[in-house]
């Protein structure tokens, strides 16, 4: 007992006194300090950022040889190698070199080891938390679609943004936070990522199929959301306190982060609040139903020491998101408000929504609540000479949706879904400069009706698994990357009755013995497997061009909705029908890069095509004559369809930085996509109007032309100025069958922002103010991919315009004091 305690009470301290510290300052050109640059300890969770002149301290290194990173935005990152010695505080200092893109930052999404950008075969985009700030978001989805080119968004207003990559979307995009799968009923339209945006330091994009490491799901790509970790000096708290207004919807945001380290030892905890009323636009006014409140509640704490790392995070997510379902008066276009339930209501005699309630911030009684929880652990540990990687997480994610307007408290849809998931992985130590890494990931799932009246789909349970084998060999300037998945998915559920439920005056879920029980989910039990596997090559060809291919085979198992559906979802105003023989989605996807770095110019090409099997869609149900089925009044009836389809298109970008100018830089991007139906014998039945696949976004383009002031001795640091202009062209190619999508016309929005970080006196933390207008012109719009432009309930309208609008001009305001 005695030599226990001794070793309890020593090896903290022999632990603690191995540990160094390391100071300095971050310069760029001209040898001006770079504010507010990262200094990380590489293959660690260790690192800081540096105040305003670029000075920076990291304390709690492990003694001995280390090696460091230093990066900002504008600079290329750069690697030095340091002697550190415990008890001895060391000094090292950084100079960046200038640069434009990102291309030389290190990434862990999509790959099995931290690779760098232009080495990846596979292509990947990211979006640092600087650039999230400079924009006016609604959300982290819609701030990663302005950034990343290939990335778009389905929207159902402001807060409601559901991920799409090359032209594919829903459960064919995988969203991760922090490497953790976001389960919360993903399949829907009308809610979106149960994430805090404020705390969101990093977005990955992966475009093309990620089936490899992370199996079904991840068929189309992988968004993954990634928090900071705790900087900053040792045994001091540190955080930031952020306060934000947008002008178009009212939007008031808050947030305090705090974050605190020392020995090794790092906690963080962030709380936010957003609140929001109708956004308004030029065509329609204020939107009726489409503010929201929205809570969010993230924890930390773990430890990082020589033998490796381990994390724990709780997060607690609380959104009241109304509904918005389009209805007016015909003649005045203004808004009305259901008050009558289904079967009573019409349409025509609505009563129409007063300007009190178009301005208020409080949440009407028709609106869903998203209440989603996680908790997880990331270990990793280094091993036998190589490392250890384990995920472990639970979450809960419960939804209602209250569309009964003389029943308020009597949720619709109430859905409660349970997730556990677990990701394992093996690197191997190198052999030979061969790189292998081993896993299995995979996760178990109940979903189940709560007091609900409405049942799109059955109560079910799901089981997932695979495993992977990744292999990738450095060959000088030419590097190989390649690996095998296989996975298993099983699907059941019970026969699941329903009956009328003398309690509520509604359905509700019933035995089999219950008076007036139908059965609309019978029983149901299927396995679905499928093989996986990637190929592919980067070739740094020169400095400053690099070549890359890949061929990749995906594999998506149909969603629950796809194979399940027999009813009505309220929120998106459709009634769902499933297809229960539904076989798995296979894709082949070749991806081609040409990639060109140098100090003032970057460039590069990404040129893809996807053959997809069996792809699942949404089509309008018709009957016999050609008609639409009308199976609930007031709502379209969707029956899911199985097809082959063809996607195929290209990203570029150019970013120039003048040597004669370095505070000026010039960034442009451009997006296509062309998705075709693949299948003959539909497009012979169906005719041209099939032709096209649902969903597709148009052709789009971004510039942006950025002013960043010289670093002078003043108060003010950081100072920019920029413009954008966002575009898209006109969408011709839609899936036009029974006018289930229609042409969009093109627009081109213009966008100006200034921002600065004012260092006050007497040593007390600086303020970052940013300024953006959005839509300056207060432009009227309607993106193809926003769901509200087929809220319409009357053929004509009196002003020509069908649909509900985008946002108007959005002048946004954001105050950041970091402490």
């Amino acid at each position: 007992m005695k030599i226990l305690l001794t070793l309890i009470v020593l090896v903290p301290q022999l632990a603690f006194a191995q540990l160094a510290s390391l100071s300095g300052v971050v310069r760029g050109a001209a040898r001006q300090p770079v504010p507010f640059a990262s200094v990380a300890v590489v293959g660690t969770t260790l690192g800081t950022v540096a105040d305003a002149a670029g000075r920076y301290e990291l304390a709690g290194m492990p003694a001995g040889t280390v090696r460091l990173r230093a990066s900002a935005v504008g600079f290329a990152p750069i690697e030095q190698r340091a002697e550190s010695t415990a008890g001895q505080p060391q000094i090292l200092d950084f100079l960046l070199q200038v640069a434009s893109a990102d291309l030389g930052e290190v990434v862990v999404t999509g790959v099995g080891r931290a690779t760098e950008i232009r080495r990846s075969p596979v292509p990947i985009a990211t979006l640092s938390r600087r650039e999230i700030n400079l924009n006016a978001n609604t959300n982290v989805i819609d701030a990663a679609v302005r950034g990343i080119p290939g990335l778009s968004a389905v929207t159902t207003g402001p807060n409601v943004s559901k991920p799409f990559i090359r032209g594919l979307g829903y459960n064919r995009v995988l969203t991760l936070y922090n490497g953790l799968r976001q389960e919360g009923q993903q399949w829907g339209d009308e809610h979106g990522v149960e994430v805090d945006g404020y705390d969101i330091e990093r977005v990955e994009v992966v475009k093309g199929p990620a089936s490899l490491l992370y199996g079904s799901d991840a068929v189309a790509g992988v968004v993954n959301l990634l928090p900071a970790l705790p900087s900053g000096p040792e045994g001091r708290l540190r955080g930031e306190v952020l306060n934000e207004y947008q002008s178009a919807n009212g939007l008031v945001g808050n947030s305090l982060g705090l974050n605190y380290q020392k020995n090794g030892f790092q906690t963080s905890f962030r709380a936010s609040h957003r609140l929001a009323r109708d956004y308004r636009n030029s065509v329609d006014g204020r939107v009726y139903n489409t503010g929201f409140r929205e809570l969010t509640l993230t924890g930390m704490a773990g430890v990082s020491k020589r033998w490796g790392s381990s994390h724990w995070y709780l997060t607690l997510y609380d959104n009241q998101q109304e509904i918005p379902d389009g209805s007016r008066d015909s003649l005045s276009r203004r808004f009305t408000r259901q008050v009558s339930e289904s079967r009573l209501d019409n349409i025509k005699k609505r009563p129409l929504v007063s300007d009190d309630e178009l301005n208020s911030y409080a949440i009407s009684t028709l609106h869903q609540r998203i209440r989603h929880y996680r908790v997880f652990t990331k270990t990793q540990l280094h091993l036998g000479g190589g490392e250890l990687h384990l995920l472990l997480g639970a979450q809960q994610n419960t939804r209602e949706e209250f569309n009964h307007p003389t029943a308020p408290g009597q949720p619709g849809l109430a859905l409660r879904l349970t997730t556990y998931t677990y990701d394992v992985r093996y690197h191997l130590p190198d052999w030979q400069g061969l790189q292998i890494s081993l896993g299995s990931n995979g996760m178990g799932q109940l979903n189940r009706h709560q007091n609900a009246t409405d049942f799109p789909i059955p109560d079910y349970n799901l089981l997932d698994a695979g495993g992977f084998l990744l292999l990738k060999k450095p060959l000088g300037k030419l590097e190989l990357s390649g690996g095998l998945r296989y996975d298993t998915r099983l699907v059941t559920w019970n026969n699941f009755y329903l009956a009328p439920n003398p309690a509520t005056g509604f359905a509700g879920a019933a035995g089999p013995g219950a008076a007036g029980a139908e059965l609309p989910f019978p029983a149901f039990r299927q396995r679905y497997q499928g093989v996986s596997a990637s190929a592919g090559a980067s070739f740094v060809a020169t400095e400053q061009l690099t070549l890359r291919a890949n061929l990749a085979r995906g594999y998506r198992a149909p969603n629950i909705p796809e194979i399940g559906s027999n009813g009505l979802d309220p929120g998106a105003h459709i009634v769902y029908l499933g297809n229960r023989s539904f076989r798995p989605e296979f894709s082949w996807q070749q991806d081609v890069g040409v990639l060109w770095h140098q100090t003032t110019l970057d460039a590069s090409v990404e040129v893809f095509h996807n053959y997809v099997q069996n792809f699942i869609y949404q089509g309008r149900l018709l009957n016999e004559a050609g008609q639409p089925v009308v199976i609930v009044p007031g709502n379209t009836t969707y029956q899911f369809q199985q097809s082959a389809a063809r996607l195929y298109g290209l990203e570029a970008s150019l970013n120039w930085r003048p040597a004669a100018l370095p505070w000026l830089a010039l960034n442009n991007s451009v997006a296509f996509v062309n998705g075709q139906n693949a299948d003959a014998s539909q497009l012979e039945r169906q005719g041209e109007a099939a032709r096209y696949l649902p969903l597709i976004p148009p052709l789009r383009a971004r510039s942006e032309v950025r002013a960043t002031l010289p670093i002078s001795k003043g108060r003010l640091t950081g100072t920019y100025f920029r413009a954008t202009v966002d575009g898209s062209a006109s969408q011709n190619h839609f899936y036009a069958l029974d006018n289930t999508e229609t042409a969009t016309a093109g627009y081109a929005l213009l966008g100006l922002g200034a921002g600065t970080t004012l260092t006050t006196t007497g040593g007390r933390p600086p303020v970052q103010l940013i300024v953006q207008v959005d839509n300056v012109f207060d432009t009227a719009y309607q993106a193809h991919l926003n769901r509200l432009k087929y809220f319409e309930y009357y053929a004509a309208a009196p002003n020509g315009r069908s649909g509900i609008y985008n946002p108007g001009r959005n002048v946004a305001v954001k105050v950041v004091v970091p402490f």
